[in-house]
């Protein structure tokens, strides 16, 4: 198929997101209601040229791939420099009622919240197919790194835990939010949210990122109040100093 530009990219891509959470019978928790697992996504973009991508292999670990990194490995007779790619990422945010059932509970998440932890990202898996069947209808490349055979989970020397591409670090370089005390990224519409990501060789102009520091959405660090993620925790894995990820981690496994 010709390569065919879209009028407005942008848009184009926006609204096929956004349409599929809206539309598609996909978007579910698989519950006696069939009830949606998210509402209202939001998506950003950010260019695969992006120093930020780089500065992740310093700052997460060499292991972490930019966007041209994996697309070459998708695309290996692909020839593409890195700022004719462009990631496209989304927040797909929790329902209401799945939120607030997760607020009454102390030790363990409600079930709403379990089945929006574990069918959402089924959800979030089949939504990062069709972004690539859609651009690929029009004859773009394109890649989800969380469902290329080579992502794995890594281990960072500053970090712990880490992956070989982040969905949240990718989110962060496209303008959707920045880290908290405990992590989890803080976005427009919140933290219980599911994340994605697409890198496609399409031209689309990054997103304006509102904010200069990782942490500038976080009221403990930028005003020293707050710190309600600290309580929360039923574990104690969260503390002044940050994230205990493997006491975090064992827990929620």
């Amino acid at each position: 198929m010709s390569l065919k530009q879209p009028a407005d990219p942008a848009v184009w891509i926006s609204t096929a997101i956004q349409e599929f959470i809206k539309r598609s019978t996909a978007n579910t928790l698989q519950n006696t209601d069939n009830e949606k697992a998210f509402k209202d996504p939001l998506v950003g973009f950010s260019n695969g040229a992006d120093l930020l991508y780089e500065g992740y292999k310093n700052y997460v670990g060499a292991f972490h791939w930019t966007p041209l990194e994996i697309f070459a490995q998708a695309f290996p007779d692909a020839t593409v420099k890195p700022d004719q790619l462009t990631v496209i990422s989304w927040i797909l945010p929790h329902m209401e009622v799945t939120k607030a059932d997760n607020r009454r509970e102390t030790v363990y998440p409600s079930e709403r919240w379990a089945r929006a932890r574990g069918y959402g990202e089924e959800v979030n898996a089949t939504l990062r197919k069709h972004v690539v069947a859609t651009l690929q209808a029009e004859g773009y490349k394109a890649i989800a790194p969380q469902l290329f055979p080579g992502w794995t989970r890594k281990t960072s020397e500053h970090y712990g835990l880490a992956s070989t591409w982040s969905e949240r670090h990718a989110a962060y370089a496209s303008g959707l939010g920045t880290f908290g005390l405990c992590d989890g990224l803080i976005t427009p519409r919140g933290k219980a949210v599911r994340v994605g990501s697409v890198v496609a060789n399409i031209q689309i102009p990054p997103s304006r990122r509102p904010y200069t520091n990782p942490h500038d959405y976080c009221l403990f660090f930028t005003q020293g109040i707050c710190g309600k993620c600290i309580l929360r925790c039923p574990v104690g894995a969260i503390t002044e100093a940050g994230h205990d990820k493997p006491k975090c981690f064992q827990h929620v496994e």
